[in-house]
């Protein structure tokens, strides 16, 4: 019994170390604050904003923030390659937002900008709904 109880905590560990250090090569991710991004905008500085809300979310929304782009996470890679990104220097600013608890999607879409070359990529922390609480600048949302 207690040669089962060893294995079961070794077993453990080992998992343990390798979620760990698969946690550990996630590049970091910077963020930006609602007002951050808000001062931003009002300045009229240069940022790419990215909605990368599910489908779901953008087509129940009426409003999408002024001048963003709206993109699915897994097409992100692929779209790089084409405008609005192709005419962005590689260190312009980008800035990622979804509606998720955690920023998930935002903060995968960021990983994948940089992994893509962009070296100045930002998540927007707590997202769509942070914004709308800070009276960020929103635009109604065109219609498909």
């Amino acid at each position: 019994m207690r040669t089962a109880k060893r294995c079961i905590v070794v077993v453990l560990f080992v998992l343990g170390l390798g979620v760990t250090a698969a946690y550990a090569q996630q590049p970091a991710v910077s963020t930006i604050t609602a007002e951050e991004l808000k001062a931003k905008m009002a300045s009229n500085q240069p940022v790419l904003v990215v909605d990368v809300r599910s489908p779901e979310v953008f087509a129940s929304s009426t409003t999408t923030v002024k001048g963003s782009y709206h993109f699915k996470v897994r097409h992100l890679k692929y779209r790089s390659q084409f405008p609005p990104f192709k005419d962005l220097p590689r260190n312009g600013e980008i800035v990622t937002y979804c509606t998720c608890p955690k920023d998930e999607a935002s903060i995968q879409a960021a990983q994948i900008l940089r992994e893509s070359g962009f070296k100045n990529v930002r998540v927007l922390q707590g997202g769509w709904n942070e914004l709308m609480k800070a009276n960020g600048p929103v635009e109604p949302r065109a219609r498909n």
